[in-house]
């Protein structure tokens, strides 16, 4: 069923006016995009995204989309390296009048079950979760324990403050890691507290989704119980 919602979803193009553009660390921007009435998605869902102000070879890229639709807009934040690509380019490039175009939303990478659930990021993969937390709060309704367990190397962890402040008003629980060690630990943790009861969602840089992934595996956690969001290109 989800993957035929996908289909239809994914040729419903939109045009989002440009808001604005924020630096939040260094190499990482968040770009806000005004909502359409008619579009909504579920919190950690991704859309396909269109430059349509200047021509560009590599012209649509997937995102996460880091807001709920009860925020009014359409939050992306992404890495923007010192040689950014194309796309990067003419994102940053954006100004009032502009707009891209949104294919979707798609994807199922979304809470389901009100079962113990353990969210698990790795640098930008914090984006969708981002999402699923602002929306527990907006729901404003108890869940089963969930948990963020949240690595960056560089300490640098976005959104820091708000998470703080949205833990203070849900049931979410967050860790804040810089070491693939601790990651490990603090999962054997909840391993050991909800095995196969609980869900283990992933998101992050390919080899950090990789090596997460196999080692909820080798601790016997069921791939069914395991869901998965690949960041690629960072």
């Amino acid at each position: 069923m989800a993957f035929f919602q996908d289909m239809v979803s994914i040729f419903k193009k939109r045009e989002l006016p440009f808001i604005e553009s924020v630096q939040e660390t260094e190499g990482v921007y968040t770009f806000r995009f005004k909502k359409k009435e008619d579009v909504t998605w579920k919190a950690g869902q991704h859309g396909l995204f269109t430059i349509t102000h200047q021509k560009i070879k590599d012209h649509t890229r997937p995102f996460t989309i880091a807001s709920i639709p009860k925020e009014n807009m359409i939050q992306l934040t992404m890495n923007v390296s010192d040689q950014p690509s194309e796309f990067k380019k003419a994102m940053l490039s954006l100004e009032n009048g502009d707009t891209i175009k949104m294919a979707g939303p798609v994807g199922s990478f979304y809470l389901k079950e009100d079962t113990p659930t353990v969210l698990i990021a790795g640098g930008i993969g914090i984006t969708p979760f981002r999402s699923m937390i602002k929306q527990i709060e907006a729901d404003n309704r108890s869940r089963t324990q969930i948990q963020l367990l949240y690595l960056e190397s560089t300490k640098a962890h976005l959104f820091q403050e708000e998470l703080d402040d949205l833990a203070k008003k849900t049931s979410v629980q967050v860790t804040y890691l810089d070491q693939r060690d601790d990651l490990n630990k603090a999962l054997d943790m909840c391993i050991s507290e909800y095995s196969n009861n609980g869900h283990f969602f992933v998101a992050g840089p390919k080899s950090m989704v990789a090596a997460t992934t196999t080692y909820l595996q080798k601790k016997n956690i069921r791939k069914r119980h395991i869901k998965k969001d690949t960041f690629y290109g960072y």
